[in-house]
């Protein structure tokens, strides 16, 4: 194959969700379509003993929830797709926000007994800021479930998207007998295997709309609800337009239930119809548009994860080919180092399992050795002409805590783990403007996040810590020039706290949005920004 037939066939999405909508568990049951697992673990399946695959950290198996982004590949009908999958918990929002930076389309997933959920609003905000198309998988079908109008409407109410219903779903809970296929115009309807977690592919019954063998199969009444409901869509639905789904317009809806294998393969065949290839990312420092299949290499990191193998306490830098083709052992130019280095080794994940990936091409994820250059938001490329993509953000903190270590005789492993830790972007570190590591303030996006630290702390770097919650709400990176603005001459609230972070910008820490205030109306020249750059 040429590369632009490998980037072509290349499709790239995130999956999100509100916690528990199913998210982990559908990603499982696309990998047992496209081949890539046997057997699918649900997350709280009690049928298995096994662990979804997404999910490899302990903490993650313990609770049963994903805490870090994990990436999947499998090959299907000739497709090449790379599945991002994300934290559903807010607190790990801000590791959802950058992996949708690297995805080219987005898998909602919705709970059909409660339809939009307050963290898929945000994480729905943060697809149309990049105007990605979203793609929308009302899961668990299987139980007592809305009104599929109803949850429709409740999309397009709350998220502010049109939307488009590809299937139809037939009944709901015990009753739930499949879906009908719009665009092929047939009822497809599934049995189970009788068991709560469907580890195996469904076979699937075709029949035509009226066919009077659709009594016995659904029954009488819902046969005849179906005839109604569809005649009812078919009049009055938005019209399909691919054009306004890749724009981020409408969202194609698919009803279906991961946990049960109903209604996936359908999903996954349409999805990969509809969804396009890797799509151009833009190079900041000529406001054009970078080409997928351009001979050039190019890519950014877009996350950093340290210890996923606790026996090599390694880091992984994950990067998001953007154009050409990556071959082990190639020389790229480090745009933010300024100098060229080799990609010894690239690596793809089946999360915690890895295999060595000789060549990758754009739209795939993989991930690198990082003996610690590399930052989130780099950009690495190769030729004549240098691109850049924008940096990515990072969030502010909405919780703060006082960490210190309980054995002094520690302080190495402890500073070592803080600053990996830091760096994978999960928490932001400050300490008192030229102090030490003795004792740091911590900020992060979540509560949870605190809980993960003193974790990870203690199972990979043996450090125990004392841990003290402050009664800081808000964080402003201060833009002023460090040689001419002294922080001490400011007037500021008493509890108001000048900090800096590891990379040496100075920010001020605030208990409330009036002491922001007071901040900004007395000092004139003071600028104060709610963002800084990775």
């Amino acid at each position: 194959m040429t590369n632009r037939e490998e980037i072509e066939r290349r499709r790239t999405f995130a999956i999100i969700s509100h916690p528990d909508a199913g998210k982990t568990t559908l990603t499982e049951k696309l990998l047992l379509y496209g081949g890539a697992i046997n057997q699918a673990g649900s997350v709280k399946g009690k049928q298995s003993a096994k662990h979804a695959v997404s999910d490899w950290m302990d903490i993650e198996k313990q609770r049963g929830i994903s805490v870090t982004s994990s990436v999947l590949q499998f090959n299907y009908a000739g497709k090449c797709v790379n599945i991002l999958d994300t934290p559903g918990h807010q607190d790990f929002s801000e590791d959802t926000y950058r992996t949708l930076m690297a995805a080219d389309s987005a898998v909602m997933v919705i709970d059909a007994a409660k339809g939009v959920e307050a963290q898929t609003i945000k994480l729905f905000k943060v697809c149309t800021l990049r105007h990605i198309p979203i793609f929308t998988f009302i899961n668990k079908m299987d139980r007592e479930a809305r009104d599929p109008f109803e949850l429709m409407e409740n999309i397009e109410e709350i998220l502010g998207i049109k939307t488009y219903p590809m299937n139809w779903p037939i009944g709901c809970g015990k009753e739930f007998k499949g879906v009908f296929d719009r665009n092929a115009r047939k009822v497809l309807a599934f049995s189970s295997d009788g068991r709560a977690n469907g580890v195996k592919k469904v076979s699937e019954t075709e029949a035509e709309l009226g066919d009077p063998a659709l009594d016995e199969l659904l029954t009488p009444y819902l046969h005849q609800q179906l005839v109604d409901e569809i005649e009812l869509l078919d009049g009055a639905a938005e019209e399909f337009d691919l054009e306004k789904v890749l724009r981020g317009e409408l969202s194609p809806v698919f009803f279906g239930s991961a946990l049960t294998n109903f209604g996936v393969e359908p999903f996954l065949e349409n999805f990969l119809r509809l969804t396009s290839a890797p799509l151009a990312r833009v190079d900041s420092l000529t406001g054009e548009p970078v080409d997928p299949c351009r001979d050039e290499f190019s890519a950014f990191i877009f996350k950093i994860q340290a210890n996923m193998n606790k026996a090599h306490r390694d880091r992984i830098a994950f990067m998001r080919i953007c154009s050409g083709k990556f071959e082990r052992g190639m020389e790229a130019y480090h745009v933010q180092e300024g100098k060229n280095i080799k990609l010894a080794t690239g690596t793809q994940l089946m999360a915690q399992d890895r295999a060595i990936v000789d060549e990758a091409y754009a739209g795939d994820i993989i991930g690198l050795f990082d003996p610690g250059i590399f930052s989130i938001g780099d950009t690495l490329c190769t030729g004549k002409k240098k691109v850049q993509f924008a940096g990515i953000p990072t969030f502010s903190p909405e919780h703060f805590a006082r960490i210190e270590q309980k054995d002094t005789m520690k302080r190495k492993q402890f500073v070592k783990g803080m600053e990996q830790i830091a760096q994978e972007g999960a928490i932001q570190i400050f300490r008192e403007v030229g102090g030490g590591m003795e004792e740091v303030v911590v900020g992060v996006v979540g509560v949870l996040q605190l809980e993960v630290l003193e974790y990870r702390l203690n199972t990979e770097y043996n450090v125990e810590i004392r841990m003290q919650q402050l009664p800081f709400e808000q964080l402003r990176w201060v833009q002023n020039d460090p040689d001419t603005y002294n922080l001490r001459d400011l007037d500021l609230t008493s509890d108001t706290k000048a900090v800096e972070d590891m990379k040496g910008n100075r920010l001020l820490l605030f208990t409330s949005d009036w002491a922001v205030r007071w901040a900004e109306t007395h000092n004139e020249s003071l600028q104060l920004s709610e963002f800084g750059n990775i």
